[in-house]
């Protein structure tokens, strides 16, 4: 075996060949998205205090949900363009104090009104911060390691969600519900310090900070949608449309399915989600690995199915059968998230440079804007067998990914 061979063949090898810009740029994104995760999860968390605080309906509920998501989509296709105009860490930073300013200010709502206006802004930056930190990771990877690099910097989102369920575990056990839904979101400041650290410490791919300053980026979001590039971005948008309409039907409603129709304990149900975060935490990391090895569309199709049939199979549990439920919540985390594994490496191999973070912050939130009608739908309909609707937004994704292109291994074009 050759030194080359034997070095290819240590697991963290994807790590080492960032280098140490790379290996700063993975640590901002990493964590400016699992703090997104945290600052996303402190509402579906706190619904059911939320709703019963403000007396609102179901759908009312579904709607705080849904507005956050649709607003994303506009910070996500704002921040996409920004990124090719400023870079992408300037971006980032911006999305990441958005998204922390307004997820604070939602803990001080006097109303539901207020709240639902404070939610939407928070989505701004929601949407913005992957983008953004999508492109720079994906800038810094090599070729044969991008789909398993960008996916550990996915795989934030578990380990933002898990820190979201222990907040949530000792803030409801130790605080009325009244208060305690409040002091989910305060938490939110957190990711304050992050924009400190990125500012100082992180800087765009050479490739792209090149550009910036050789050139007078003119990206506009009208160019994604011109010539052999029109094809690709309504795909890989419907691709993102059935993705994110499964995974957010289930993760804006499952701590309310679990406390209400399963009737499961405060502890009880950080239990039950610890099982689904932890599938999702090893989901994301081994999709990412599956990428690399089966090639992008093929890993989507797998764990399409995958999860359209766990997403049955979980809400169709007779009661009192919580044992299963506790069972099945690890295949669950993991199929849901393995499947967003791929989209960071593959919606970047999509674009060139110019319109990366525009044809990734497009195609993404799209798929999130359209996807968010998912959860509303659900408020109405109840969110027990109701939430099988989900599945549904996996046969979408198999449908687009006939109209996508396979890419692993190509090199980044400009």
């Amino acid at each position: 075996m050759t030194a080359t061979t034997a070095t290819e063949a240590r697991p963290f090898d994807w790590f080492r060949t960032l280098g140490k810009r790379g290996r700063r740029a993975f640590a901002g994104a990493f964590g400016g998205y699992g703090l997104d995760s945290f600052d996303y999860q402190t509402l579906p968390l706190g619904l059911a205090a939320i709703t019963a605080y403000f007396g609102i309906s179901s759908g009312e509920a579904g709607l705080l949900g849904t507005t956050t998501l649709v607003v994303s989509a506009i910070g996500g296709v704002g921040a996409g363009m920004l990124a090719d105009r400023i870079g992408r860490v300037r971006t980032l930073q911006i999305t990441i104090a958005m998204y922390t300013i307004f997820t604070v200010l939602c803990g001080f709502a006097p109303n539901f009104e207020t709240l639902l206006v404070f939610r939407a802004l928070q989505g701004l930056g929601f949407g913005g911060e992957w983008a953004a930190g999508a492109a720079l990771v994906a800038e810094y990877s090599q070729a044969k390691y991008r789909g398993r690099t960008v996916a550990f910097v996915q795989s934030a989102w578990a380990v933002g969600w898990g820190l979201s369920v222990i907040v949530y575990t000792v803030v409801f056990s130790v605080a009325s519900d009244d208060v305690a839904w409040r002091i989910m979101f305060w938490t939110g400041v957190i990711p304050a310090v992050l924009v400190l650290w990125v500012r100082k410490s992180v800087q765009d791919a050479p490739r792209a900070e090149e550009r910036l300053k050789t050139e007078r980026p003119k990206g506009t979001l009208k160019q994604i949608f011109k010539g052999d590039l029109l094809r690709t971005t309504f795909f890989a948008a419907l691709l993102a449309t059935g993705v994110q309409g499964g995974y957010y039907t289930i993760s804006t409603w499952l701590p309310s399915y679990l406390k209400k129709t399963r009737e499961l304990t405060v502890i009880g149900t950080g239990g039950y989600l610890a099982f689904l975060i932890t599938g999702a935490f090893v989901g994301y990391v081994c999709g990412g690995y599956l990428t690399d090895l089966l090639g992008r569309k093929k890993t989507f199709l797998t764990f399409a199915l995958l999860s359209a049939a766990l997403i049955v199979a979980y809400t169709q549990i007779p009661k009192g059968a919580n044992g299963l439920v506790l069972v099945l919540g690890f295949p669950l985390g993991f199929s849901m998230s393995a499947i967003f594994s791929g989209f960071g490496a593959f919606l970047a191999e999509l674009y060139p440079t110019a319109l990366r973070g525009t044809g990734q912050g497009f195609t993404y939130n799209f798929g999130r804007a359209v996807g968010a009608i998912f959860p509303t739908i659900v408020g109405f309909l109840g969110a027990g067998g109701a939430i099988v609707f989900g599945a549904l937004g996996y046969g979408i994704a198999v449908l687009a990914l006939l109209g996508l292109p396979e890419t692993r291994g190509i090199e980044l074009v400009d």
